[in-house]
């Protein structure tokens, strides 16, 4: 008499599917991350400038900052300071830009996504506020571009608050081309 056998693999439940999109998720605002910092590390590199590392903290939240030696050419410090921004600005315009929607894809890509967009929403937040650590990248970029903080945070959330807006309308057009016209804007200040 033959038994039954059991198969040896686990039954993939609801929970564990769910569990397994929320770590992608997670694992992509991690990746989102870690694409913001190592442009920082190449911009420094193409400049020759050594990086370090500070702790730092944001109103009691601890963290850390990439930094490098003060005195650059205007030019170096807002590349240096605002690359982690362009990386961030790329990422999104090519998830975004793909044959299929950002929305039916999955959790990793959406996780990088909600960093990029969580990011710039929170750095344009303390540039308004001209608050945070003293190595925060909206002071270098409106430090070295002679602009009011608050104008580099306002670059910021404009193409945040327009490709959240894409999320949810990928066929919006005006709001495509309205926010590839802010991310340039914010490169463009380098001639400044």
């Amino acid at each position: 008499m033959a038994g039954a056998q059991e198969d040896p693999r686990p039954a993939v439940t609801e929970e564990t599917s769910q569990g397994k999109r929320v770590a992608l998720f997670l694992a992509g605002g991690a990746t989102g991350f870690a694409l913001h910092e190592s442009a920082h590390l190449i911009a420094n590199a193409a400049f020759g400038e050594k990086p370090g590392l500070k702790k730092v903290d944001f109103h009691g939240i601890p963290f850390f900052a990439i930094t490098h030696r003060s005195g650059l050419p205007h030019r170096q410090e807002f590349t240096i300071s605002s690359a982690g921004f362009w990386m961030q600005h790329a990422v999104n315009e090519w998830l975004l830009s793909q044959s299929r929607p950002l929305s039916d894809r999955g959790a990793f890509a959406k996780g990088v996504f909600t960093f990029n967009v969580v990011a710039s929403a929170a750095y344009a937040g303390a540039a308004f506020a001209k608050t945070g650590p003293v190595e925060r990248d909206t002071r270098g970029m409106a430090e070295s571009a002679r602009v009011d903080e608050r104008w580099v945070g306002a670059l910021l959330l404009a193409p945040a608050a327009l490709d959240t807006w894409r999320y949810f309308h990928p066929d919006s057009k005006w709001a495509a081309w309205s926010s590839r016209g802010a991310k340039i804007g914010i490169v463009l200040l380098i001639v400044r």
